[in-house]
């Protein structure tokens, strides 16, 4: 199952990444986690020592390298070059599981605390004024498209702030996609905005409280959101000691914020992937990308790169 946090910057979308992540990591369940943020804090969320989230590998230093790796022998896509970040597969490319052995996603991805880490990677000092952050996230947008993950398997991803995910088709990647909320009329109105956008792509979307400090603010959330509010978390010694650097195991998590994760879960696992209707979003959304600008950037017709008999899921990956 692919999920998304997303939010008002500043509302906790990386704890609430972190926090769901390490959850299903303690309880033994497989989980795969992306930070497609562009402040790269999952790592430290998650436990790693500034030294240790310095070290890691990008997915955009990569990209090429996965780009190879993924188109396989599909025989509709030339070369790595000839690959945008909204490629969808075909017959010939290669499909993967998020957790099995795989020589190309064990030189992208490091295990934080049990949990299986990638990162699109910083800013660097070229990209400063001549580059958009979304142009780090195309590894990440083509592994989702390439992840024939199946129910019990988890790909989580902290994603950019507020409607900064519409820049991409990440958006429509996900089977659940958690926005997180404050009990301010600011972070609500993200929540209106990005529902209002994603309402036409089918997005599932729920909200979760997060910074809930008394009956005050629950009553505030369900008042301005209403069946959309899932659950929500209160302040947390647990987190404010992550932050601090002292990390300590999710058990040590208060009981009512463990109730909400176990929500998430519950949430997530009640959700059955439509294939097909996945995958024609996601030639849709490249068709729309090769009209506006990859066609003229490859020199292509990247239309061709669709093949219109393939289906992905685990029956195609096999």
């Amino acid at each position: 199952m692919k999920v998304a946090f997303v939010g008002k910057g500043g509302s906790g979308k990386t704890t609430l990444t972190s926090l769901f992540a390490a959850y299903l990591a303690a309880s033994g369940r497989p989980v795969l986690a992306i930070d497609a943020d562009i402040n790269q804090h999952l790592a430290a969320a998650l436990g790693a020592s500034e030294e240790e989230a310095a070290a890691l590998p990008t997915l955009g230093e990569h990209l090429l390298l996965l780009k190879d790796h993924l188109r396989g022998g599909n025989p509709r896509i030339a070369s790595a070059e000839a690959m945008i970040k909204t490629t969808p597969p075909g017959r010939g490319s290669r499909l993967l599981r998020p957790f099995a052995e795989d020589a190309v996603l064990d030189r992208c991805f490091r295990m934080v605390n049990g949990v299986r880490l990638g990162v699109t990677g910083r800013f660097t000092e070229g990209d400063l004024g001549v580059a958009c952050y979304h142009s780090k996230v195309g590894a990440a947008e083509l592994l989702l498209n390439h992840f024939a993950d199946e129910a019990g398997e988890y790909v989580v991803m902290d994603m950019t702030a507020g409607a900064d995910a519409f820049a991409s088709g990440l958006f429509t990647r996900f089977d659940v996609t958690f926005l997180v909320c404050e009990p301010t009329l600011r972070s609500v109105g993200v929540y209106r905005q990005y529902a209002d956008y994603a309402r036409d792509f089918g997005v599932r979307l729920a909200v979760v409280g997060n910074k809930v400090t008394d009956d005050e603010d629950a009553e505030f959330l369900r008042g301005q959101l209403g069946d959309a509010l899932l659950c929500w978390l209160t302040g947390s010694g647990h987190v404010r000691a992550t932050e601090r650097g002292q990390v300590r195991p999710i058990e040590t998590l208060e009981p009512g914020n463990v109730a909400a994760l176990e929500k998430l879960v519950s949430t997530v696992d009640s959700v059955e992937r439509d294939w097909v209707r996945y995958h024609r979003q996601a030639v849709q959304l490249h068709l729309r990308n090769a009209r506006a600008w990859g066609n003229e950037r490859t020199g292509r017709d990247l239309a061709e790169q669709v093949d219109p008999e393939f289906v992905p899921g685990t029956h195609a990956r096999a």
